[in-house]
């Protein structure tokens, strides 16, 4: 029993420094070294403020929750949170999808609602089609990005509501468009909270 025993306890106490603490300090060593900003969460300051992370979305509005009509508006967020906050949304430590289908009628409703709201905010025909990333969460519920399609039929509002023309909003939208991942995978996106720094640097 003891020669049995000994040499498993060795083993254990010998990979548990190894795999649980060695191991994790190096490659946290090498991620702050090479990868710091990453490693740090992707913050973005303003000012020497932390205004948020370019890896999370997050609401652009008041108080109420009410969207900021000055700003271009993120993707809806299904990570409330233990709250259950619908207001603020992106919470990075409940990432996760509303997990309704395309069929349940709960969806379905709040989609209606959604597309009815989007269309009022940004004075659009009721025959406007509205692109799918602006009515419904993605599977994270944290995404930073919205389509090109999506922040182009904002541009409208923000010139009016900046007094600008659209054509500036538009050229802004262009220069912060990113390309798909390894050129093939996915769609062009516009990173959202980068658009809106832009458009306060923009527009004083």
């Amino acid at each position: 029993m003891r020669r049995q025993l000994v040499p498993a306890v060795i083993s254990m106490v010998v990979f548990t420094l190894l795999f649980g603490v060695a191991f994790p300090l190096v490659i946290t060593g090498i991620g702050q070294v090479a990868f710091h900003h990453q490693a740090e969460g992707s913050i973005v300051e303003q000012h020497g403020t932390k205004i948020g992370s370019s890896l999370i979305g997050q609401a652009f509005t008041d108080v109420k929750g009410a969207p900021l009509p000055q700003y271009f508006q993120s993707r809806p967020s299904a990570a409330l949170g233990a709250s259950g906050d619908t207001v603020a949304g992106y919470d990075p430590t409940d990432s996760s999808g509303s997990n309704l289908g395309p069929s349940n009628p709960e969806l379905l409703k709040l989609v209606d609602q959604r597309v009815k709201a989007y269309r009022k905010l940004n004075r659009l025909p009721d025959d406007t089609l509205v692109p799918v990333d602006a009515v419904t969460a993605s599977a994270s519920g944290l995404d930073p990005d919205i389509s090109v399609a999506n922040a182009r039929l904002q541009a409208g509002r923000i010139a009016r509501e900046r007094g600008i023309p659209v054509a500036k909003v538009r050229a802004l939208i262009d220069d912060h468009t990113q390309g798909r991942t390894l050129g093939i995978l996915g769609e062009q996106t516009v990173d959202v909270l980068a658009l809106n720094r832009a458009l306060d640097r923009a527009v004083r």
